[in-house]
């Protein structure tokens, strides 16, 4: 086992430390988080992809940097979503084995959210 994996056991990661390898597959306008991935790498890493950082700052920050209001309430409302949708309890547990039939559980619970 490698060193690298063993230290990823001893405590938990952050999924901020792996924004960067996983904003090469992002597609859009706009990079739209909170404040937990409010870094310069991060923001400068959005830019360097042609979209437009909305984190809302980190108040350690000395000069807090502007925010698109507009567009980060699109973040709640989909943060309001996603906490529906684990309301079912197949969906936030997550019991199915394959790829496919957790697609099926979503499509069920996202069309009970939009019937109810």
């Amino acid at each position: 086992m490698s060193q690298e994996i063993v230290g990823r056991r001893k405590g938990q990661q952050h999924e901020s430390t792996m924004a960067e390898e996983l904003l090469v597959h992002a597609e859009g306008e706009a990079f739209i988080a909170d404040t937990a991935y409010d870094a310069d790498h991060i923001r400068s890493c959005v830019r360097r992809l042609g979209m437009k950082p909305v984190i809302h700052p980190h108040p350690s920050r000395k000069r807090p940097l502007q925010l698109n209001r507009a567009l980060y309430r699109l973040r709640y409302r989909v943060e309001c979503c996603f906490h529906d949708l684990k309301r079912c309890r197949a969906v936030a547990t997550r019991y199915d084995k394959t790829a496919t039939c957790y697609l099926a559980v979503l499509h069920v619970a996202a069309m009970a959210l939009w019937l109810h």
